[in-house]
């Protein structure tokens, strides 16, 4: 639907992001149709709506949506501002617009003094400002510029719309490109490609053809090549092979492979694109993506092959006096991972589940600090800082947190390799869960090392990859550049539990493992066949497994839809004390479908945390927040205030995307919410920001290497 009116009253605004709830008034004589009927002549709308002041006209197109407490609104999906329609409108958005000179008075008496000519005079015969008392003739000048100014601004969200770009873009956009931003669009559409994250590259381009620009013009063809690469990283990838990027574009924009080509070497030279041949093959990056690779790969050789200041003499002393005060025998390949770490000064720990990565690092923790030296350990995740610190009993810290990275929008990707980061006050740096870590977080972490500081990377390989660019940890291992520990015994303890079992088996290609494979394997004694474990010496030489897998072979939908909620409920507690807030995860691969997280959130919801009188709610789109319930935060919010209460009260800016909380308050008074999340942060959202979570008792595959249930 499209309505024209004037905002008469902005209720709240944010100014980052320009999502606004404002009171609009209804042009009846200018909107005759029934569904308008249905409106009053004041009505709210919501949505991004940048550049809007008290006293604007505007004509907007939406769609009438029932909020439970406030009634019809009016959610727009994009606008135009038009002049004001009447003197009183006119002095309305004078009044509001924020030019430097002009408040309510003032607006007041340009209006009666220049009454319906007002616009006239701003545009055409700004000097005439000057009549009034307070206005100088250069400030009126300035006035009249900046109102003008601002008209440019106004006409941009609605050209903008044609290329199916929303107003939240099109405040980044003018930042850009100034008051000129029409025209320059206008002489080249394909520069949107570089200013807005996954825009409608076909729309743009039939835009583009439309004003005449030819089929192989460089432009069009550098915008497809550029389209083709980002295309590309949404998949993990930081590049391609030159023939297959070729082929696409051809397809994609109907020129010929010769026109791509050329363009490509045009954009090489220009380094927008990098292209690097290995064993016999191109390979083409967007510049920025390479740069990152070529960052972190020199400082990790820098880091390496720099003097070994924090070696630690008489190491073998140090590990015996470790074992003793612990208690622990380490096995002679967790000593051999410690002594490479002194060794080098970057070292490389994977393994699966199970093989003895904790006790690596809280070997190095402690034998660091004996020496009087300062370990500093962080995660890409607050839920797996949060697991770090407590199985080390050191404090960890998100990598985003760690480097103090500021913001930078979603939309870039967090692709600016210039980005600033703090330096690591550190003696030796331990990153855990590195295969989540993507390749423009590995370049933070390596630009904040201090040459000489120790970097210990600590990871799983055959965990999924980062959900962004790259697939560091993997690489790094395969370059054979930097020493690599590979921990591939099951320790007893760990051995018990047949998720862990069945984790090594699933990744070997073996099927999982049955009762009578477990009766075999107690008869040949079970000690044969497992690393001697000598992390907890009160092992009694049970041979038993923890009931802590089962394998549920059922295809009838209605019936594992049963089979979730019940094992959510009460059938697990036989088993264990399992609470399903704190140790129950549902992971579907899909959103869509009766078995898609969207519909499972909805059921688990009503099962775990039903509706009552003693829970608030809070509608929010298709979605009703309830006290109590698991969220997940699924963008980045680098501005958001939160406070630790305890061990000790800490407060800071930040929660970010994969991060995951539990809802404790709606407060209805005050329009906001209160989120703990897992890593103890307390965080109230206003009630417009609830888009930034979604609920989690449900979440997909690819969610879940966030969290790493």
């Amino acid at each position: 639907m499209q309505l024209q009116g004037e905002v008469i009253e902005i209720i709240y605004k944010n100014d980052l992001n320009s999502y606004c709830i404002a009171i609009f008034k209804i042009d009846k004589e200018k909107n005759e149709n029934d569904e308008i009927k249905t409106l009053e002549e004041e009505t709210t709308i919501v949505g991004y709506l940048p550049f809007i002041n008290v006293g604007d006209t505007l004509k907007i197109v939406g769609k009438i949506v029932e909020h439970p407490e406030y009634g019809k609104q009016v959610k727009v999906d994009t606008f135009e501002k038009m002049m004001p329609q009447t003197t009183k409108a006119l002095e309305r958005y004078l009044a509001n617009c924020g030019i430097k000179g002009i408040g309510p008075a003032t607006a007041s008496k340009i209006v009666d003094t220049f009454g319906e000519d007002t616009l006239n005079v701003f545009k055409f015969e700004p000097i005439k400002l000057a009549q009034i008392k307070g206005i100088t003739k250069d400030r009126a000048i300035e006035i009249a510029n900046t109102f003008i100014e601002n008209w440019e601004v106004w006409q941009l969200v609605g050209f903008l719309d044609k290329f199916g770009i929303g107003p939240q873009s099109a405040e980044k956009i003018y930042k850009t490109l100034g008051v000129n931003a029409i025209d320059e669009i206008e002489a080249n559409p394909y520069i949107l490609i570089d200013l807005v994250n996954k825009v409608n590259f076909e729309q743009i381009d039939k835009m583009a053809l439309g004003l005449g620009i030819e089929h192989n013009n460089q432009k069009r063809i550098r915008s497809g090549i550029k389209h083709a690469l980002i295309l590309m990283t949404y998949n993990g990838h930081c590049c391609t092979r030159y023939e297959n990027l070729v082929d696409f574009v051809v397809k994609l924009l109907g020129v010929t492979g010769n026109d791509v080509e050329e363009t490509i070497i045009n954009m090489k030279a220009k380094e927008d694109i990098v292209i690097e041949e290995r064993n016999d093959e191109e390979w083409v990056y967007l510049y920025s993506f390479y740069k990152a690779e070529e960052n972190v790969a020199r400082r990790l050789i820098d880091l390496d092959t720099y003097k070994n200041i924090k070696k630690i003499d008489r190491f073998e002393k140090e590990l015996k006096l470790f074992e003793e005060k612990s208690s622990i025998d380490l096995s002679e390949k967790q000593k051999e991972s410690i002594e490479a770490i002194n060794e080098n000064n970057v070292c490389i720990i994977t393994g699966g589940p199970g093989t003895g990565k904790t006790t690596i690092i809280k070997t190095i923790i402690d034998i660091f600090k004996h020496n009087e030296m300062k370990p500093v350990l962080c995660a890409p995740t607050g839920r797996a800082a949060k697991k770090m610190t407590e199985t080390t009993g050191e404090e960890a810290k998100t990598l985003h947190r760690l480097l103090e990275i500021g913001k930078f929008s979603d939309e870039d990707q967090g692709i600016n390799t210039d980005i600033s980061v703090a330096p690591i006050d550190g003696d030796i740096v331990i990153v855990d869960e590195m295969s989540m870590v993507d390749i423009f977080l590995m370049n933070y972490l390596c630009k904040a090392l201090y040459k000489g500081t120790k970097l210990v990377l600590v990871g799983d390989i055959d965990q999924l990859p980062s959900v962004g660019p790259g697939n560091v940890l993997k690489d790094i291992i395969e370059s054979e550049k930097i020493t690599t520990i590979t921990l591939n015994k099951i320790f007893r303890q760990a051995a018990k539990s047949k998720i862990i079992v069945n984790a090594h088996r699933v990744n070997e290609g073996i099927g999982f493992i049955t009762k009578e494979e477990i009766q075999d394997m107690k008869n040949e004694n079970l000690e044969d066949n497992l690393e001697e474990n000598a992390q907890d010496k009160k092992i009694d030489g049970q041979k038993e497994f923890l009931e802590d897998f089962f394998f549920v072979d059922e295809k009838n939908k209605e019936k594992i839809l049963y089979n979730i909620i019940t094992l959510s409920g009460e059938r697990l507690k036989k088993y264990g004390d399992y609470d399903f807030f704190k140790n129950i995860q549902i992971i579907t691969p899909t959103k869509k479908g009766e078995l898609g997280t969207k519909e499972l959130n909805k059921i688990l919801q009503q099962a775990v945390n039903p509706s009552s009188d003693t829970k608030k709610e809070r509608k929010f789109g298709d979605s009703t927040f309830r006290e109590g319930d698991r969220i997940m935060q699924i963008k980045n919010n680098y501005d958001i205030y939160w406070e630790k209460k305890a061990p000790t009260f800490e407060s800071g800016s930040g929660v970010f995307n994969g991060e995951f909380g539990t809802i404790c308050i709606i407060d209805e008074f005050n329009k906001q919410i209160k989120i703990k999340f897992d890593d103890e942060k307390e965080v109230w959202y206003q009630f417009n920001e609830l888009e930034q979570i979604e609920h989690a008792y449900a979440i997909t595959v690819h969610k879940a290497q966030r969290k790493r249930v």
